[in-house]
């Protein structure tokens, strides 16, 4: 896809790779509109120069606000990207987890197909777009003490193939961004040194998104090692490897 001359609205880009993202669209030449709950982020963020929207992915009034406020003020939006999403530890032998999993759900699932459903007939109208959902290396490996987060991703992907195989010959392309874990604070960088710097990351994301066609999954060399596990037989070694940090739940120490 061509970056450079694009109308971008990213759901959920008041921080981390939404945020780096949406600076890497602007600085390319696209006109991006940045959406989160945070009005207070968003307002430092319109400072930088961009347009906002408060959206709560959560709330179908929250979002369909916010869309008709973007497509009055930016009609020629042909880019929507759903990078809303939760990370929550979750011990299932405690029953308590279950508030939890209905909060991934909602936001990372729900939320991805709420904001798809509200911009998807522009985009078929236009004849011409594309929507960028966001999974995780965690939705093809497994990371225990997450196990609702990963289900979520699972279920995003499934969710991604078969929009696009619904929208063919719309002129819709679907891409999935797949991220490792990426070091998007220093605190991030400090618990986890394996995480993948943030500017390294969406440095070789622009690149494959640059790619004519647009990949349908947005794979950096860190996530491969997730993504072709079981094809490489490394699964259920990689699982056994990441499920010992299931000691750091509350009660397993």
């Amino acid at each position: 896809m061509d970056i450079t001359n694009r109308t971008v609205f990213i759901a959920g880009a008041t921080s981390g790779i939404g945020l780096e993202l949406a600076r890497r669209f602007a600085t390319a030449g696209s006109t991006v509109i940045v959406g989160g709950r945070r009005t207070d982020l968003l307002d430092t963020i319109a400072g930088e120069g961009f347009a906002t929207a408060a959206i709560d992915v959560t709330d179908h009034a929250s979002i369909d606000r916010a869309r008709d406020t973007i497509l009055r003020t930016h009609p020629d939006l042909d880019t929507v990207v759903t990078m809303s999403g939760v990370m929550l530890l979750e011990d299932l032998r405690d029953p308590a987890h279950f508030s939890a999993a209905e909060q991934t759900i909602d936001t990372n699932l729900l939320g991805t197909i709420r904001v798809t459903d509200a911009f998807t007939p522009h985009l078929i109208a236009r004849g011409a777009g594309t929507i960028i959902t966001v999974t995780s290396g965690i939705g093809f490996l497994p990371f225990p003490v997450m196990p609702t987060y990963a289900a979520s991703k699972a279920a995003v992907h499934a969710y991604s193939e078969a929009l696009r195989a619904q929208l063919d010959g719309t002129g819709v392309e679907v891409a999935e961004l797949v991220p490792p874990a990426v070091a998007t604070s220093p605190e991030h960088a400090r618990r986890n040194p394996r995480a993948l710097g943030l500017a390294e990351f969406a440095t070789e994301v622009m690149d494959l998104l640059q790619a004519d066609p647009t990949p349908h999954e947005i794979l950096v060399q860190g996530v491969l090692m997730h993504r072709w596990a079981e094809r490489d037989g490394t699964y259920d070694e990689l699982v056994a490897q990441r499920s010992q940090a299931l000691a750091m739940l509350p009660g397993r120490q």
